[in-house]
């Protein structure tokens, strides 16, 4: 081969990977950065000098794991330095990078390791694959966080969580910028850390659920070392003086008491010498105080071992100076000026529902603010465990951890949003909108990360941005769940009832709720959801061929901090819901849960619809009829307490993996 040929097939295999690389769409960057530029100088990984002064063996990994090599005389280069300042940079700046992806060079500019961990994290979203050669895409990204706190809680006090479940969580959600992990070791259940001092403490004897079940001293250091490789911050949480009945099981005092303020103390001076952690969250909510004294002195103590305190709001009172950080939770929860506060208030991800609370979840503002401050310091998504659910895979699945994440570690990152949980909540605004299309946008390239990065990680979610309803306004049912009303004759624009018009309103998304399961704090498709009503919602898929598919079908998204029951036998919920698809009533599954008394300690079954395989159902080629009765009486009853009026319907493979392709969701049959 001559030498000129060499040089054109060379330029003709550059050429090609810049085209593959920079077609529209092809940047699945996520968290956005806070300003990118993309350009067509993409850099070929091959041989590769390195220079940089922090994380030289993870970047040796990074390298080498994509068939690059090390190579001091190569003329390609990644270049990382650290620098006083980043121009452009607004705050928080040690976290803040400079990346530029030339053809040549790679060149990260950060003032801190921090920034340079992150940077490598979007340098890995960069990557693309071209005749089997790694490519990183062109581009010149300054960029920061707008919340210096971005993180997620779980709940271990109650349900125990392997240490390897955990570890998967943390290095999963690092590589998306999420830096706080938030890990709530004591309940009423149990007191999951290992004692030394006090091993009565870990006894089964005194464990409600899961005995046996905690974590040695050395698994606590280990998990620490863990998250800090990962660019990650501990926050290991002790609650006092209430959630605290395990304590109280073993040592028969209450922890108020003087001989419970002893001996937690003592419990205390092992937590802080385990943890090598900056904060330690003390709890103090939902209980009532009856030693004045409890809390400070335990702020105080917890101070002199060298650590700052957390604690929830609403809990004890404080003035600034008084406690380092508060955690915001319900919707009472107030930041205070001279206080940096965590906001929890609407991100308890037990609640949410599959498909509508992820849309007001990216939508709303960090504490319906633009950006973070010394006040408001960020967010923390929590996995609250009251109910029991059997098994870690489902406790993922079912709180839609991994998507819900994603939504918040954009916004957490990038700031800003549209409202907060308070104009269009769960409901997707017109397709014409801003809003609309920043959430598909977020929405395509969360699913291209589920496609190439969460192969064998729970993750139910699907595209619902193309799912469209007509809805219709709600017909008095008098608390007569069963009765009938004219959209089951025939679909129309409007109807007419007993001299009075009801009309239809478009929706779209796999899940809508017509009221929300906070009520009216949360919006939803009716702004004023009454009792005793009956919705319909309607629409016509367009199916590009006789086919057998999967259907997440449900009507009651049970919350995973509930004591609900599941349905009758042979009923889809307590509202009398039902569903056709052709004009053939698709029937509920056979539930697994048979109890009739409520209790937390009774694992959910395959009540909610991603928990389940989908239901089988046949589409004809062409279009296919889809009907959804949705009666509501009470919003609490003695079976749900939290009653949602919603529904979930969307057409999935078999599997449930994936969206059937080519189908089109008209209630027009419009293609």
């Amino acid at each position: 081969m001559t030498k000129n040929k060499q040089i054109f097939l060379i330029s003709l295999f550059i050429y090609l990977c810049i085209s593959v690389a920079v077609r529209a769409g092809e940047y699945h960057l996520l968290p956005k950065p806070q300003q990118f530029t993309p350009s067509i100088s993409n850099f070929v990984l091959d041989r590769v000098k390195l220079s940089t002064p922090v994380l030289r063996s993870e970047w040796e990994a990074f390298v080498s794991e994509r068939g690059g090599v090390i190579d001091a005389k190569a003329r390609a280069g990644i270049e990382v330095k650290l620098v006083s300042s980043l121009p452009g940079v607004s705050l928080n700046a040690d976290e803040a990078y400079l990346l530029t992806v030339e053809s040549k060079k790679i060149k990260i500019e950060a003032v801190s390791e921090r920034g340079v961990y992150w940077a490598m994290q979007t340098l890995a979203q960069l990557q693309d694959v071209c005749s089997k050669k790694v490519i990183f895409q062109g581009c010149d990204i300054v960029d920061w966080p707008a919340f210096r706190v971005r993180g997620f809680m779980q709940d271990v006090g109650r349900s125990y969580i392997s240490m390897d479940e955990l570890k998967r969580e943390i290095a999963m959600l690092s590589r998306f910028k999420i830096n706080v992990f938030h890990w709530h070791l004591t309940e009423n259940q149990s007191w999951r850390l290992e004692s030394k001092v006090f091993p009565m403490l870990n006894d089964s004897i005194n464990t409600t659920r899961m005995p046996g079940k905690y974590y040695t001293l050395q698994e606590a250091k280990e998990l620490v070392a863990f998250c800090k490789a990962h660019n990650m911050m501990l926050i290991p949480e002790f609650d006092m003086p209430g959630h605290s009945e395990a304590f109280v099981r073993t040592f028969r005092h209450d922890m108020q008491s003087p001989e419970g303020m002893k001996i937690l103390k003592l419990l205390l001076e092992e937590v802080c010498d385990t943890f090598d952690v900056p904060y330690l969250h003390i709890g103090t909510d939902e209980v009532q105080f009856t030693n004045p004294t409890f809390v400070p002195e335990m702020v105080t103590y917890v101070r002199a071992k060298g650590k700052k305190v957390i604690s929830w709001n609403p809990g004890w009172h404080y003035k600034p100076g008084e406690i380092d950080m508060t955690h915001l939770w319900s919707y009472r929860g107030k930041a205070q000026p001279g206080i940096p506060a965590i906001d929890s208030k609407f991100h308890y991800l037990n609640h949410f529902d599959t498909f509508g609370d992820i849309v007001a979840l990216y939508n709303s503002r960090i504490y319906n603010v633009e950006q973070g401050s010394d006040d408001i310091a960020g967010t923390i998504a929590a996995l609250w465990h009251d109910r029991l659910v059997d098994s870690e895979w489902n406790m993922v699945l079912e709180n839609n951890f991994y998507p819900n994440m994603l939504a918040l570690a954009e916004r957490a990152w990038r700031g800003g949003g549209t409202e907060y949980f308070d104009r269009n909540g769960t409901i997707l605004p017109s397709e014409d909108s801003e809003e609309f299309n920043a959430f598909a946008d977020f929405e395509k390239r969360m699913l291209w990360y589920k496609k190439h990065y969460f192969k064998g990680y729970p993750f139910a979610y699907v595209k619902q941005t193309n799912v469209k309803w007509n809805i219709t306004d709600a017909f008095p049912n008098g608390g007569d769940l069963g009765k009938a009303f004219p959209p089951e004759s025939e679909f129309k624009q409007t109807y007419v009832y007993e001299g009075k018009e009801y009309a239809t309103r478009s929706a779209t998304g796999a899940g809508v709720y017509l009221r929300h399961v906070w009520g009216k704090m949360v919006p939803s498709f009716y702004k004023d959801p009454k009792e005793n009503h009956t919705a319909y919602a309607y629409t016509w898929v367009y199916s590009p061929k006789n086919q057998e598919v999967g259907a997440w079908v449900e009507f009651q998204n049970y919350g995973r901090s509930e004591m609900d029951l599941a349905p009758l036998p042979g009923k889809w919920d307590y509202k009398g819901s039902r569903i056709w698809i052709n004009d053939k009533e698709l029937l509920p599954p056979v539930w697994t849960a048979t109890h009739r008394q409520r209790s937390n300690e009774i694992a959910l079954g395959n009540e909610n619809c991603v928990a389940r395989p989908p239901i089988s159902v046949h589409l004809n080629k062409g279009w296919n009829k889809v009907l959804l009765k949705l009666p509501v009486g009470k919003f609490s009853i003695p079976e749900v307490r939290l009653v949602k009026w919603m529904f979930t319907t969307v057409f999935v493979t078999p599997d449930g993996e994936r969206a059937v392709e080519g189908l089109i969701y008209s209630p027009d049959k419009t293609k």
